[in-house]
């Protein structure tokens, strides 16, 4: 059997984030990839050079047409940029039959650009945010969605409860940005009372451009095939671990990650993320 992910996320012409990366990140893991473009970048390891919207209409009538054609099995969302491209996407999405959907809230991309108009936010908390079965904030992005600072592991707690209040199934809250712990700490809180934390050794690099696309996209592609969401996340946090662990330094900026070093690794055995359940 052959399994289908969509991403709906925008361009990045650097091929380390966005509908690039999600691609290369579901053919890794064994799922077949659908997209719908919502902009294109003008982007390399330096930084986004110019953003061009796609129309809602043609966003729109990408989704439909994988849609109506493919038994797609999970989807994810990454860049958005504007409020009438989320509505647009939340209205389309709610006309089909519901599928798993990872939202990845794309704000800020690694060079410092804005990759989400402000008067978005707002339409994502309302419209995307209620569908999620995943929501995949990095700390700033859960700051922007809740209005809580976060500083510890409670912060955390309290920003992951307060984004559940809002709708989502479950929240993935990732604490590589947190600077009182040495290594990188990531909370998975769920409206079931899930919860337990993922740790893994903070690795000294630069070249982490398209981290959060790719973490999201590994979780959608174990989504795709029907993997539980626990399953699902593990197995995604030791994808992006060993990405960004094994490098393939391309660039002069934040470089991306090498998508393929899970499965050149082979089956050696995960050791590099130690799972601590809370409850």
């Amino acid at each position: 059997m052959t399994y289908v992910a969509l991403t709906i996320a925008g361009s990045d012409s650097g091929g380390g984030a966005g509908i690039q990366a999600d691609l290369k990140t579901f053919q890794e893991l064994g799922t077949f990839g659908t997209s719908a473009l919502t902009a294109v970048t003008a982007q390399n390891t330096l930084g986004v050079h110019a953003v061009q919207p796609i129309g809602t209409d043609i966003v729109i009538a990408q989704i439909e047409a994988v849609l109506h054609d493919f038994t797609v099995g999970a989807a994810k969302t990454g860049m958005l940029f504007s409020a009438e491209i989320i509505e647009a996407v939340a209205d389309t999405l709610d006309r089909h039959e519901r599928i798993p959907l990872v939202i990845d809230p794309v704000m800020i991309a690694k060079g410092g650009a804005s990759l989400l108009q402000e008067t978005a936010i707002a339409a994502l908390k309302e419209h995307l945010i209620p569908m999620a079965a995943l929501l995949t904030p990095n700390i700033p992005e859960a700051e922007v969605l809740t209005g809580i600072t976060i500083l510890s592991m409670k912060d955390m707690e309290n920003a992951a409860n307060r984004l559940l209040r809002m709708g989502a199934g479950a929240v993935l809250l990732k604490g590589g940005h947190r600077i009182d712990i040495t290594d990188a700490e990531d909370l998975f809180m769920s409206a079931d009372d899930e919860c337990f934390l993922m740790r893994s050794r903070r690795i000294k690099t630069k070249d982490t451009h398209g981290t959060g696309c790719t973490f999201a996209a590994a979780i959608t592609a174990e989504l795709a095939k029907g993997v539980p969401m626990r399953e699902a996340v593990v197995t995604a946090k030791h994808f992006i671990h060993a990405a960004i662990e094994d490098g393939i330094y391309l660039g002069n900026g934040h470089g991306p990650t090498n998508h393929a070093a899970l499965r050149n690794r082979g089956n050696a055995e995960r050791k590099d993320v130690e799972l601590i359940g809370k409850r």
